[in-house]
C-alpha cells in the first residue's frame, strides 16, 4: 500500500481531481453504482469550493473568506471520501479506470485491511469563541499523523447535560482525515458540556476501537 494519501494535499489539486471524477464518472455508473444524484452533488460542492477560494483569493487577509474556503473544501474533500469508500470497490476497475480518475489502481495482491487495532489519542483546546479543536495522534505514538492508509478518525460528539452513556448516545458524526480538526457551534450551546470521542477508519471503511470520552465547555 502506498505511504501517502491518495487525495492531494494542495487545494487547486483536489479541484482537479473532483473536476475529473465529474467527467468520468457517468461512464462508469454501470459498473460502480454512482447515482446522477452523487454526481450532482460533487458539481456543487466543486462549484462551492472553486467559488469560497476565488474570493478568499481576491482578499487573502480575510480571515472569515479564508474559513469559508477552508469549510467549502473540506466538504468537498470529506464527500470525496465517503463516494470513493463506499461506491469504488463495488466491482473491480481496471488499472486504466483507477487511472481516468488519477487514483492509482489498488493493490490487489495485499491482504485487505479489514481488522483496525490502532487507538486514538487526542486533546481538546479552546481557541475562539463557538469553537473547540480536536487534536489528535496515534494512541502510543509521538507525532501527529494518522496511520498509514487510513482515511483519517470518526469523531462522534453530543451536546449533553450529564455525561452520555457511551459513543451510541452522540448526535454529531463527521470525518477528520487532518488534525487538528474544528467543531464549530452555534451560539445558543455556548456555556454548555461538549463530549467527545474517536476512532480510526481505514479506506476500506472499517473502524476501530473509540477512544476515551473526553468533554470541555463550548465557549
Amino acid at each position: 500500500m502506498s505511504n501517502t494519501d491518495w487525495m492531494p494535499r494542495r487545494r487547486e489539486d483536489q479541484l482537479a481531481m473532483a473536476r475529473t471524477w465529474i467527467a468520468v464518472l457517468p461512464s462508469l455508473q454501470h459498473l460502480l453504482g454512482v447515482t446522477d444524484a452523487e454526481i450532482s452533488e460533487l458539481e456543487d460542492l466543486a462549484e462551492d469550493a472553486e467559488k469560497a477560494q476565488i474570493e478568499w483569493q481576491k482578499n487573502p487577509g480575510d480571515r472569515v473568506l479564508a474559513a469559508r474556503a477552508r469549510e467549502a473544501f473540506g466538504r468537498m474533500v470529506t464527500y470525496m471520501r465517503t463516494l470513493r469508500r463506499r461506491r469504488f470497490f463495488n466491482t473491480p476497475l481496471q488499472p486504466s479506470q483507477w487511472l481516468s480518475l488519477n487514483l492509482e489502481p489498488p493493490d490487489t495482491t495485499r491482504t485487505d485491511h479489514i481488522h483496525v487495532s490502532e487507538e486514538v489519542d487526542f486533546v481538546l483546546e479552546i481557541e475562539g469563541t463557538r469553537q473547540v479543536h480536536i487534536r489528535f495522534w496515534q494512541r502510543g505514538m509521538a507525532h501527529m499523523a494518522k496511520p498509514t492508509g487510513y482515511d483519517g478518525a470518526v469523531v462522534d460528539w453530543g451536546v449533553f447535560d450529564e455525561p452520555p452513556d457511551g459513543p451510541h448516545e452522540m448526535t454529531g458524526h463527521e470525518m477528520a482525515s487532518r488534525t487538528p480538526h474544528t467543531l464549530r457551534f452555534p451560539e445558543e450551546e455556548r456555556g454548555k458540556t461538549v463530549y467527545v470521542t474517536l476512532r480510526w477508519q481505514n479506506e476500506r471503511g472499517f473502524t476501530g476501537p473509540w477512544s476515551d470520552m473526553k468533554s470541555t465547555i463550548i465557549p
